[in-house]
């Protein structure tokens, strides 16, 4: 039986391990298929891809992209993506353009709550990374305004937090098409369907298939059985494809392992297996 892991960070997004560290891990933990899906960047793949070299683990190529829906934020991942594709990249350029202003407007709420977090602060623990949340998250902590992650999410970062800002992106149907233009699978990454009931839940799901998306990911690092078994039924009912992972960031999310989130992920071969078929590989 594979193991797996669909759903991973490196250090090029908001993860603390650099590609080669991650393979490496990887292997040595017994996970026979990995994918990397940095946010909105493929900077770290080919790096990745040349760590796999004489070691027996199957990368496959993947992304994870911000979209709006319903007035929110999802996340859509993007499997076996062509990292050649031109227009592609242009179109990830200009979406981490978008992160950029995001940050520049949170740190301005900061400042109004007397909380002094400069841009150069930020981008240093960004790294080579694409700046995000977690960055400015990482300097709250360092300058003892909060204690950990956790806090500085649901104090300032988060949805409810003081200086929250909602990032101007694409839609979703536009995302999936970006995804799909590139050779990719669109799916998407860890469905809460917060806010939503069933019947809203279901709604939103057959919106987001009407407009291309080919997959859910079922199995996820947190997810509990009950949470599992409703995406699963969303999947069955409209034949989409199952992915899962770990969503691993190493350092930056502790208490997420890689290869098995919290403790329980377990990710059938069966979903790579038709992820393949569904992507001609």
């Amino acid at each position: 039986m594979s193991r797996i892991d669909l759903h991973t960070h490196t250090y090029f997004s908001d993860g603390s391990y650099s590609p080669t560290e991650l393979v490496e891990s990887a292997n040595q933990l017994g996970i026979d298929i990995l994918s990397i899906t940095d946010h909105d960047t493929t900077d770290g793949l080919n790096e990745a891809i040349e760590a796999t070299t004489n070691l027996p683990l199957e990368l496959i190529p993947g992304i994870e992209l911000s979209a709006q829906f319903h007035n929110r934020e999802m996340h859509i991942l993007g499997y076996f993506i062509d990292l050649t594709d031109r227009q592609f990249q242009t179109r990830l350029e200009a979406l981490r353009s978008t992160r950029s202003v995001r940050i520049r407007d949170i740190l301005a709420r900061l400042q109004t709550l007397g909380i002094d977090v400069s841009l150069t602060e930020v981008e240093a623990a960004s790294g080579t990374g694409t700046i995000g949340r977690p960055h400015i998250a990482q300097v709250l902590i360092a300058k003892n305004y909060v204690k950990n992650m956790k806090e500085a999410f649901e104090q300032f970062l988060g949805s409810r937090g003081k200086a929250y800002v909602q990032r101007e992106v694409p839609d979703a149907q536009e995302i999936i098409r970006w995804i799909t233009d590139a050779g990719g699978i669109p799916v998407l990454a860890h469905p809460y369907w917060e806010g939503f009931n069933k019947e809203d839940s279901a709604k939103a799901c057959q919106t987001l298939v009407e407009q291309g998306l080919q997959g859910l990911e079922v199995f996820y690092g947190t997810f509990s059985a009950r949470h599992i078994s409703f995406n699963l039924g969303l999947a069955r009912r409209f034949d989409l494809l199952m992915t899962g992972g770990s969503d691993f960031h190493g350092a930056l999310k502790p208490d997420i392992a890689l290869g098995k989130g919290k403790g329980s992920l377990h990710v059938p071969t069966k979903v790579v297996e038709k992820l393949r078929i569904a992507a001609g590989r």
